[in-house]
């Protein structure tokens, strides 16, 4: 059983509000961390839209305490820079809570240096310098940006796009998350990774279920091409697999293969490509 009782969500956007809703189903007590001049945010009875400034560790640290906050769960966005994620840290550091459940949401980020990956695993390094437990999580691609590639009939492809890669929906990692920290012990949560997977396709197979041309590309277009041109690429090279252990380059086996944090949600339908887009 869960020692977890309280919970705050520091950001509330796509997967953020679903963890909030996620949580709120549990009956649990949720405060929402929110920027000052944030949207408005709708969220279920009984939880509470905190506003904090993100850059004052103290102010942080102060909510958390006033809630008697055990959890927190960052759901920030990819661009965050380590600097602009620090205050955070430290906040929670000095709010007292019992564990942190960073940002990482994607592709494993282990041993990288550069990129959102290496600023991922350095919020994980000062996580454990700080001595906060942590549980991080990786989900691989969010199965809703999918849809992304396809347009007009054609889906853009940089590389060969037949390597498999991990796809999980935003509902379904919003359920998992709100399910283990209220149903798994500490010993089960603290300092680990766990590695879950909705789906294992290649963008090839991605490309036939929307009934889509593959077009292969050298980069991507658009305002956020150069950021999915080096995704792409990276998971043409394997590392999309929520199993890929980048310092080895392959894939892992027992606790460390994909989907294998999945036996914590026994009995979960996870949804498919075809179901998420209703193809």
């Amino acid at each position: 059983m869960s020692a977890y009782k309280s919970f705050a969500v520091a950001g509330a956007g796509m997967l953020g509000i679903q963890v909030v809703n996620a949580l709120a189903a549990k009956n649990v007590t949720v405060i929402v961390l929110s920027r000052p001049g944030s949207s408005a945010k709708t969220v279920p009875a009984g939880v509470q839209v905190v506003t904090v400034n993100f850059a004052d560790s103290e102010a942080i640290a102060k909510a958390l305490k006033e809630h008697n906050v055990d959890v927190v769960i960052s759901t920030v966005t990819t661009t965050a820079s380590f600097e602009e994620q620090k205050p955070l840290l430290d906040g929670a550091k000095a709010g007292g809570i019992k564990l942190f459940v960073p940002a990482e949401f994607g592709m494993p980020t282990e041993g990288h240096t550069q990129g959102p990956l290496g600023v991922k695993y350095e919020v994980a390094k000062y996580l454990k310098t700080l001595g906060i437990p942590s549980t991080r999580i990786y989900t691989g691609a969010f199965t809703q940006f999918l849809g992304g590639m396809v347009k007009d009939g054609k889906a853009l492809i940089v590389g060969k796009g037949e390597t498999p890669v991990s796809v999980t929906s935003v509902p379904d990692i919003a359920g998992y998350i709100a399910h283990i920290v209220t149903t798994q012990p500490p010993s089960v949560l603290e300092n680990v990774i766990l590695r879950i997977e909705g789906e294992r396709v290649t963008m090839k197979e991605v490309a036939a279920q929307f009934g889509a041309t593959p077009v292969y590309v050298d980069k991507m277009p658009g305002e956020h091409g150069e950021f999915l041109t080096g995704l792409m690429r990276i998971m043409d090279m394997g590392a999309g697999s929520t199993g890929w252990l980048h310092d080895q380059k392959k894939e892992g086996t027992g606790n460390e293969a994909a989907g294998s944090g999945n036996a914590l949600w026994p009995g979960h339908h996870w949804q498919t490509l075809k179901e998420v887009h209703n193809l």
